[in-house]
């Protein structure tokens, strides 16, 4: 059963003009395409295809809204780095990106999905920069973790937290085995109920 059973799609946005009343909570879920970002959040929120998985990388082109439990959301925004788009197209999601980062007083938390196989790229780097200068919190889902042996997933974790040091908690995940969903879960309950950034 799901941990939010109200929880529903609300709308895509490809305009600041378009996005949700900036009211209540939110947590932002970014990654590169084919990170595994879409898995992750159905596991999070323990709801089969809630958000659309799909075996073309770079298929999230918008911000998309869902609402999970009164005026508490999960945002989930445009993957980066590997869809097959133009210059034009992609300096435009980095605008809205930006402008949603720049923009949004409920944001509450960012979740960041990096594939734990591909370490950190310029894109993730990026997208830490972006949460620094607003000052908000960040956690690291090391996404698709099943695919190393334990070991091997173990030193890359320490590696990744010493790479990013206070920028961010990190933590392995797998959609797959749903390794470390409660502690993900947890997060995004805490995130949720923090207090809003000054």
């Amino acid at each position: 059963m799901s941990q939010y059973p109200e929880a529903q799609f609300i709308k895509s946005a490809n305009a600041q003009n378009q996005f949700v009343a900036d009211v209540g909570a939110e947590v932002a879920v970014a990654g590169r395409s084919n990170a595994g970002k879409s898995s992750a959040i159905n596991v999070i929120v323990n709801r089969r295809q809630f958000a659309r998985t799909s075996k073309t990388p770079g298929r999230t082109q918008l911000i998309n809204f869902f609402s999970l439990q009164g005026d508490q959301r999960l945002i989930d925004l445009p993957g980066y780095g590997f869809a097959k788009v133009s210059d034009k197209k992609r300096g435009h999601w980095r605008d809205l990106v930006a402008d949603y980062f720049e923009s949004r007083a409920s944001l509450r938390g960012l979740f960041l999905i990096i594939d734990i196989r591909r370490q950190i790229t310029d894109f993730d780097r990026q997208m830490l920069a972006f949460a620094e200068q607003v000052s908000l919190r960040t956690h690291v889902l090391l996404t698709k973790s099943d695919k190393l042996k334990r070991g091997q997933a173990a030193t890359a974790l320490l590696e990744v937290r010493r790479d990013i040091g206070e920028l961010a908690t990190v933590q392995q995940f797998s959609a797959l085995t749903r390794l470390g969903e409660d502690e993900a879960r947890a997060k995004l309950d805490e995130f949720l109920s923090t207090e809003a950034r000054e």
